[in-house]
């Protein structure tokens, strides 16, 4: 067992790896800016080290910073939580060469994955079913017009080191794909240092699917079923649930076993996500996240899992502790992500809360790190906290989801509450049928 493990995040995910270790008896280090001193991570943790100013840059992502936290703390392993370094392959090596653990995959998954041209190479070779298109980088204007011609329009062209939408263009005809492709371009080197891109089918009403694997680097994983995560904005979710609604369990079972599979190949180490689009009974692979996912409680309450307590155990060389018999599906479960953001035009809202008062009851987890008296500051993503309620059905997730809604109550700075008491009540989102495009369509047609 780890003797001390230093959470080099923040916010609630920071906290929730805390409460993990804590349970597991394991000390824990909390790093954090200047901006952070006053986090709850912080409070609770055993330890604390200021690793820098208030920029990402100059703390939760500066290396040498947070390997002289855990030098001064003696740390011996080190869970990235998401976003940050969680899925930088440079720093899993640097910890390698310090004999300091990092709670994840290793180095040379997260570099296969995180570059989206290797992960769609490596998805097919392990069978996984993938989005037609171009086989590498598409490097020429020229090229472009090719592949798209053979692919048919329309086309998305997409970073190959990229996420959160940057980068990411549709072409719907010819005379529209050189300037796609050019302005895709622009955006990738602007916002990941590579101009790389690479082109796919763009499909027209897909779902957004995703399948939760564990695997413990020694020949074993299993899947945890899917998660759909089709409500999005600007490609931010912003809605999750578990298990998928609206796709046949059989097709769920046939995909998730086909990533179990391929993470047994790979002997995949630690907590992954398989993301797909979905249309007309088809799944294609788009990409993997080699970490914790913000949306993994919707996962955990559906089949009684605690994926943290994996995440670690894994990572001390332990087998995974189930196998997939043991794994079964109870109910639905929905999680909602509650931002520091006006709910009409989702500018960010920084401030003091003065009141905050979270729902709770039967079958309603928060997972946030904020109080009555935090002051959210401006330097960081403006997440307040996740909603999570879980039911014996669908139609009673939601129900318990508008009531839980209806009690949280967030003053002093503007949030998203209000836009989910929306949604609640709207057809489609009670049916489920909708799709990764369906809530920009919603937001444009409600403008105040």
């Amino acid at each position: 067992m780890f003797s001390k493990v230093l959470i080099a995040n923040r916010g609630e995910i920071a906290l929730r790896i805390l409460r993990a270790c804590k349970e597991l008896g394991i000390q824990t280090v909390a790093v954090h800016s200047v901006a952070d001193a006053n986090a709850m991570h912080v409070r609770l943790a055993d330890e604390s080290v200021c690793i820098g100013p208030n920029p990402a840059k100059d703390s939760y992502l500066n290396i040498p910073s947070i390997m002289a936290a855990c030098e001064i703390t003696g740390a011996d392993a080190v869970h990235p939580g998401y976003g940050f370094l969680s899925e930088n392959a440079r720093f899993a090596q640097i910890l390698e060469e310090h004999k300091i653990t990092f709670i994840g995959p290793s180095a040379h998954h997260i570099e296969i994955m995180g570059d989206k041209i290797a992960a769609k190479k490596t998805a097919l070779e392990l069978g996984i079913p993938c989005v037609p298109g171009s086989k590498g980088g598409v490097t020429t204007a020229a090229d472009a017009e090719k592949v798209a011609g053979e692919i048919g329009y329309p086309v998305l062209i997409k970073a190959a080191s990229g996420g959160g939408g940057r980068g990411m263009k549709v072409a719907l005809n010819e005379g529209e794909i050189s300037t796609a492709w050019s302005t895709a371009r622009s955006e990738a080197k602007a916002a990941f240092g590579d101009d790389t891109v690479y082109i796919e089918k763009y499909l027209g009403k897909p779902r957004h699917i995703e399948v939760q694997v564990l695997g413990d680097g020694q020949g074993n994983a299993v899947h945890l079923g899917t998660r759909d995560c089709s409500l999005q904005r600007r490609h931010q979710k912003v809605w999750e649930e578990a298990v998928a609604p609206t796709v046949p369990m059989k097709e769920q079972d046939e995909i998730g076993e086909i990533c179990a599979a391929a993470m047994r190949k790979l002997k995949y180490s630690g907590a992954g996500t398989v993301e797909f689009l979905y249309e007309d009974g088809n799944f294609y692979f788009i990409e993997m996240n080699t970490r914790l996912q913000v949306e993994h409680p919707v996962t955990e309450r559906v089949t009684n899992m605690d994926i943290v307590y994996e995440q670690i155990r894994v990572a001390q060389g332990e087998k995974l502790s189930v196998k997939q018999s043991d794994i079964s599906f109870y109910g639905h479960a929905i999680e909602v992500r509650i931002n520091a953001e006006d709910p009409q035009t989702f500018a960010p809202s920084p401030g003091t809360i003065s009141f905050y008062h979270p729902a709770g009851g039967v079958g309603v987890r928060i997972d946030s790190a904020v109080y009555q008296g935090y002051k959210i500051p401006p330097y960081y993503d403006s997440l307040i906290g996740k909603l999570i309620v879980h039911g014996r059905t669908r139609p009673e997730c939601l129900q318990r989801l508008k009531r839980a809604l209806g009690e949280f109550v967030v003053d002093g700075v503007k949030t998203t509450l209000p836009l989910f008491q929306r949604l609640i009540d709207e057809p489609e989102i009670i049916s489920g049928d909708y799709d990764i495009h369906w809530l920009e369509k919603y937001l444009k047609a409600n403008q105040p």
